[in-house]
């Protein structure tokens, strides 16, 4: 065992296994811009590393890997009209297109809570583990922003209308329904956890995504289907539409409990990001790679950086707590293409660019 604890990110090597470990059990190992750094250092260090044949990505704690991003910090920084989103969000985002094409195989251990910015760190991984504890969301909705971190790369390629379903309703995930979605590859009860790590640091240099991924079968269940996926056919039916107005109206036409409560979901939420979020997941569709989902997110994300549904949208569920946001406007249909288009629009000079 080799390497130095790090305060909020433990990097080492264990055996064969390059561990990096999420390391705020606390704050539910919630990222901060310097993990993301500390992050990019230790791929670094076991890609260079000839004896490092995979990376295991894990949370420290009981709770989860990851509950996303330090939305407190980013929340102050915009108030303060401060550029951390900018400099957090460009860090985050290559980070995000770095794993997925990483050289070595990627493991990621999503259990407990997965939401946001633990999503960006673990849904683009090669070999994608959850669990019987699985919790895994993309509520960034009912903040006021939309699914960022290549989420809308990531639901724009679930099955159906699924994605665009957990998009807008920032509905959990269990670890069947991720499998299904196209979030995670296999589902491994917790309690095998610690073994399948045992066996995960014993492979050896070299192996490939292949042998990676027999070794996992050995542990999995082979569930592939959660609850929601049961929903698909309705789902598709409900949220087959490219305007938020239509998904609305098949929803109050539909009399079924499932819509009723979907309804009363979406009306939680910011009319402004639900319009927003559409929109990515639709242009999202079309494109062709990962790369090409985050330039668009970037773009938006410092739009929604400078909006007062952002910051209202993170002291209703954040700061104070009394998840009472005022949302500006107030209704979808209040949202004009006006107030899209510059979520949209090119930003010169700012433009996120991949090495």
């Amino acid at each position: 065992m080799s390497g130095v604890e790090e305060g909020d990110l433990v990097a080492r090597v264990e055996g064969a296994a390059g561990i990096i470990r999420l390391n705020r059990p606390k704050a539910i190992n919630a990222v901060t811009l310097e993990m993301f750094r500390d992050i990019e250092k230790a791929l670094d260090r076991f890609e260079a590393d000839p004896a490092v044949a995979l990376i295991l990505l894990e949370g420290a704690g009981e709770r989860g890997l990851c509950a996303g991003g330090d939305i407190r910090t980013l929340w102050e920084s915009s108030k303060a009209g401060g550029d951390l989103g900018k400099i957090l969000w460009r860090e985050e985002y290559i980070l995000n297109a770095r794993i997925k094409k990483f050289p070595k195989p990627y493991v990621a251990f999503m259990d407990g809570i997965v939401m946001g910015g633990g999503v960006g760190l673990s849904a683009h991984a090669s070999h994608r583990v959850v669990t019987d504890r699985t919790k895994l969301a993309m509520p960034e909705v009912g903040l006021g922003f939309f699914p960022d971190v290549g989420g809308t790369y990531l639901l724009s390629r679930s099955p159906g209308e699924i994605g665009t379903y957990f998009g807008l309703t920032g509905q959990t995930m269990n670890g069947p329904d991720a499998i299904h979605a196209k979030f995670a590859d296999w589902v491994v009860p917790a309690a095998k956890l610690p073994e399948l790590r045992e066996a995960l640091t014993m492979v050896r240099p070299g192996a490939t995504a292949a042998e990676v991924g027999k070794l996992i079968d050995g542990f999995a269940t082979g569930e592939t289907a959660g609850p929601v996926a049961a929903k698909e056919p309705a789902i598709d039916a409900l949220f087959g539409f490219d305007r938020m107005e239509d998904i609305v109206a098949a929803l109050k036409r539909d009399g079924s409990d499932f819509a009723q409560a979907t309804l009363k979901t979406l009306n939680e939420k910011s009319p402004r990001g639900m319009v927003v979020t559409l929109k990515l997941l639709r242009l999202a569709r079309k494109s062709s790679s990962l790369e090409q989902c985050l330039v668009r997110e970037y773009r938006a994300a410092l739009e929604v950086f400078r909006s007062d549904d952002f910051r209202e949208g993170v002291r209703a569920a954040v700061i104070d707590k009394d998840r009472n946001p005022t949302w500006s406007p107030p209704r979808i249909e209040d949202v004009t293409p006006d107030m899209l288009a510059p979520y949209l629009a090119e930003i010169g000079v700012d433009e996120l660019k991949f090495n």
